[in-house]
């Protein structure tokens, strides 16, 4: 066995060493199969820092636990477009998902050209990325998108969305409403009249998803 065999097989043993029966049990009621608590992932992926190669052969082997420590070791900008598109293809665990997103994609080169062929991907689970990173556009770098056109869209297609679809579609209609005051009323409308996520269960402290409360509080908090 190579030394990089042998540390993909030192670092896989210490995952399964890691797991929890529990927490997978709590996990998976979230679509997370893994029993990793994600504290202790992280004390992993401090120790061995920064290894592109080891995060890709992580990544190959399938493992909820092994692709999120991937996710922390490695380099977000080495990765080419087509390898990038083909891990959020695979990538169904909504953790895995989340934060292929915002680890790693958002910081590489190909991630507005992802973001443009993602948001129209027939599969569901894909195009969500896209609305996310399209979401973080809308707030941070709004130039260039056509806001008009992508509430166009968000009042033809959220309400029928699937999950995590419409709940990315919901964040960027927020988004909208919240950082562009010209398309407020709008976006507050489209809101109310589709009521994605209107009973939504919220904590107590917590704002509400449903857009229209959720643009209001804010604007309220931008102006307190």
């Amino acid at each position: 066995m190579g030394l990089e065999a042998e540390m993909l097989a030192e670092v896989m043993a210490e995952l399964v060493e890691l797991a929890d029966p529990k927490m997978r049990a709590v996990n998976e009621k979230h679509g997370d199969d893994h029993g990793v608590n994600l504290s202790k992932l992280r004390a992993i992926a401090k120790r061995l820092k920064t290894q592109q190669e080891l995060a890709q052969q992580l990544w190959a082997t399938g493992d909820t636990a092994a692709r999120l420590l991937a996710l922390l070791i490695c380099r977000p900008r080495a990765f080419g477009r087509d390898e990038l598109d083909s891990m959020m293809h695979e990538a169904r665990v909504p953790k895995v998902h989340d934060w292929l997103v915002n680890y790693v994609v958002k910081k590489n080169p190909n991630a507005e050209e992802l973001r443009v062929a993602w948001s129209i991907d027939p599969d569901p689970v894909v195009a969500s990325a896209g609305w996310s990173l399209t979401a973080e556009r809308v707030s941070k770098k709004p130039d260039g998108l056509d806001l008009q056109a992508l509430l166009d869209v968000v009042e033809a297609k959220m309400k029928d969305a699937p999950d995590r679809l419409q709940w990315a579609m919901n964040t960027c209609l927020a988004q909208i409403g919240i950082a562009h005051a010209g398309h407020r009323a709008r976006a507050i409308e489209i809101g109310e009249r589709l009521e994605v996520l209107k009973d939504y269960p919220t904590s107590p402290g917590c704002t509400s998803p449903y857009a229209p409360t959720w643009i209001a509080e804010m604007v309220r908090r931008q102006h307190a």
